[in-house]
């Protein structure tokens, strides 16, 4: 087959979760003797060119505009929608699946493939198709109900807001695409709510065989003095919804009970790691917690071996973080959010612990006990791994897929 891949963005210039998924996806896809290309964008014009990395090719298209024109332009973006017409003309693929393309491609690329004769599918990572931001009020958290209301997204979107900006999208996604793939069931039941239809679940996966390394280098073990140590991992982009504050604040707790606790905090230096660092030294805990920087690739997966306990409490829907799974993939137990579709792979006392993340006593319990339950942690982490192996590979998510797009 031929397969057109949309992704307003792409490694190695990004390494968010959505993409890395994407990429993934696409190198498996590849391998299969299938005929694929990528379409993403740059903000440098410099870098406006066809491109390869790790076997996969295709265009990485120039667009650039001001922020405040997002919930227009994410819905028609003249720079990006007559260069992938062309592309799609000259390329005739017979599939074209997108990704995330809600800032610079534009849902109306997806009225294009459609046009074209090409059968379209689109991976649903967040819900921005409905949202002009993250899930997180008290509302919908105390509810799980996701209807996103006018009023709600006027005032989470302000000077930024178009008021036909949801109904536009809503009427390309149920009239263009064949299907639409949400990453967790959780995520299903919030399109649906808000009026898109043709979803079916198709979790995240991953390659646990690139995971299932039992020989690494302790390389930065030594580099952050972590020999007798306990190690908790966040890693995420830093922000209040990923829940930067409420686990520098469950730390608090930790330390007083296991001293010799560090937390490593891996994510680019951000406006809100600077407010996580204020928090870090007005809690005098400079000691207890490391900010590394982004890290990945090998890299990522040594420190996911040299820690005890991965944590990911997010405070809004997070749709099904990858790290829990490269966590599990690496044998280690989760203590994650309620949030979101976590609950969807994290098995509650048995790969690690469910909890509502805005009560710090409860989430700082969880991680106390499996530092202090060495037995009870590599228990967990073993039940975790045989849970990805047998549900969320790579190969069979693929399968899957291919499937999909055949019929």
């Amino acid at each position: 087959m031929k397969i057109l891949i949309l992704s307003d963005s792409w490694p190695p210039e990004s390494v968010g979760g959505a993409d890395k998924v994407a990429f993934n996806l696409a190198r498996e896809i590849l391998g299969r003797g299938h005929n694929i290309r990528v379409v993403t964008t740059t903000q440098d014009k410099n870098l406006e060119r066809e491109f390869e990395y790790k076997g996969i090719r295709g265009w990485r298209v120039y667009t650039k505009y001001h922020e405040r024109w997002r919930a227009y332009l994410s819905l028609y973006n003249p720079q990006t929608v007559r260069r992938v017409k062309k592309i799609i003309e000259d390329f005739k693929p017979e599939i074209v699946h997108a990704h995330n393309i809600h800032f610079y491609l534009s849902y109306a690329c997806l009225k294009v493939a459609k046009k074209s004769g090409a059968k379209v599918f689109l991976t649903a990572h967040d819900t921005m198709s409905f949202s002009y931001g993250k899930l997180r009020t008290e509302k919908y958290l105390n509810s799980g109900i996701y209807r996103v209301t006018f009023l709600d997204n006027l005032a989470s979107a302000k000077k930024r807001f178009n008021p036909f900006r949801n109904f536009i999208i809503r009427i390309i996604l149920n009239k263009y695409v064949n299907i639409i793939f949400a990453v967790s069931n959780e995520l299903k039941k919030s399109l649906i709510l808000n009026g898109v239809r043709n979803v079916v679940v198709v979790h995240n996966s991953i390659d646990i065989d690139y995971w299932n390394v039992n020989d690494y280098v302790s390389y930065y073990k030594k580099y952050y003095k972590l020999d007798n140590k306990k190690v908790v991992l966040f890693s995420a982009r830093l922000s209040g919804g990923k829940g930067g504050e409420k686990i520098i604040l469950a730390m608090g707790k930790v330390v007083k009970k296991i001293p010799n606790t560090v937390l490593l905090i891996l994510g680019e230096r951000n406006k809100y790691a600077l407010e996580m660092d204020d928090l870090v030294k007005k809690m005098n805990m400079n000691n207890n917690i490391i900010f590394t920087g982004w890290i990945s690739g090998p890299s990522l997966r040594e420190i996911y071996h040299i820690s005890d306990v991965i944590c990911t409490p997010s405070v809004y829907l997070d749709p099904f973080p990858t790290v829990n799974l490269e966590a599990m993939a690496c044998g280690k137990p989760v203590v994650g959010t309620c949030f979101g579709g976590t609950k969807e792979l994290v098995v509650d006392k048995k790969s690690g612990y469910i909890v509502d993340p805005r009560n710090i006593n409860i989430l700082a319990e969880k991680i106390i006990d499996l530092l202090k339950n060495k037995d009870k942690a590599e228990e967990f982490g073993l039940y975790g791994k045989e849970i990805v192996k047998k549900y969320f590979r790579l190969d069979f998510n693929v399968d899957y897929i291919l499937n999909i797009f055949k019929k």
